[in-house]
């Protein structure tokens, strides 16, 4: 993008905030945030919603918004909010600033193909984050890291130094990144880590159908002929591989491709797969609720 290009996008950005809203479905929710906004003084450039059953569903609604001299309006805004609108709907609700960009922490361990699909996405502009350090249990990245101008942090981890691990990268991260991104993190998060960090860590990992557990999963998949393989990018929770999904894809594969070309089509999957929910993430666009997601794309 060309500095013109960067000016211009960043002074729309200046006077715009996304709201994220999810309460349980009733008449007059939209006409009461509308009538609010507009009340206001702010303009609607953007709506998107969706609700689970009209009677006794929860209903959910992203908006994008501008409003002049945003940064000293807006907590009077929210305020307001909470007092006109939220409370009488019961909404859980937030505002984000568009200018205000997330801090990603990205975690590595020896694969690097979503680690560097993210670092190419980010140095092209098309991902709309800061990078703010890379964390690895392993130095061998580090020299397809540090040209980006990105720290990168070698914190090895064993059996016996998980925890202490663990109480380094929150150290490291704390005040320094929002939200981590396990692109291809070989290590199983504890508890007590997922606490800090709540529908703000995004993981990725192979999916078969069926799925094979257990080492060599694309031997596996081999031997038993699948013909679909794909990946998936999901919020991590306490239970392994089970948090919210984000997103999903797959392509079909034949018995003419071995294990290595499953292993080359499901790298490729997972880089695409990852960082579409990164962005997704970034751009305030995912909602959850339970162990589902409503994602506005």
């Amino acid at each position: 993008m060309s500095k013109e290009g960067t000016a211009k996008n960043a002074d729309l950005k200046k006077n715009r905030a996304r709201m994220l809203i999810s309460c349980p479905d009733q008449p007059g929710i939209v006409a009461a945030v509308s009538r609010f906004l507009h009340e206001h003084g702010a303009n609607i450039v953007q709506s998107d919603q969706y609700t689970m059953d009209p009677e006794g569903g929860m209903f959910f609604i992203r908006i994008e918004f501008d409003l002049n001299e945003l940064s000293r309006r807006l907590e009077t805004l929210e305020l307001d909010f909470e007092e006109v609108v939220a409370r009488k709907f019961q909404m859980d609700w937030s505002i984000s600033k568009a200018a205000e960009k997330k801090k990603l922490a990205v975690f590595v361990s020896k694969e690097d193909h979503c680690l560097l699909e993210l670092l190419w996405q980010w140095q092209a502009g098309d991902l709309d984050a800061e990078i703010a350090m890379v964390v690895s249990n392993h130095p061998d990245l580090r020299d397809r890291v540090e040209p980006f101008g990105i720290p990168y942090h070698h914190i090895p981890v064993t059996a016996d130094t998980k925890r202490e691990a663990e109480e380094k990268q929150l150290e490291l991260i704390s005040g320094q990144a929002d939200t981590i991104i396990l692109a291809r993190y070989m290590q199983i998060i504890s508890p007590q880590f997922i606490e800090h960090y709540h529908n703000r860590i995004i993981n990725i990992h192979h999916s078969f159908l069926p799925a094979f557990v257990g080492g060599k999963p694309y031997a596996q998949a081999y031997q038993r002929g699948v013909k679909l393989i794909g990946a998936t990018a999901h919020y991590v929770t306490q239970e392994l591989d089970g948090g919210p999904i984000i997103e999903q894809d797959v392509q079909r594969v034949s018995h003419r491709d071995n294990v290595e070309n499953l292993k080359r089509i499901g790298r490729h999957i997972e880089r695409i797969v990852l960082a579409r929910a990164v962005s997704w993430h970034v751009e305030d666009r995912i909602l959850t609720h339970h162990n589902k997601t409503v994602v506005f794309n």
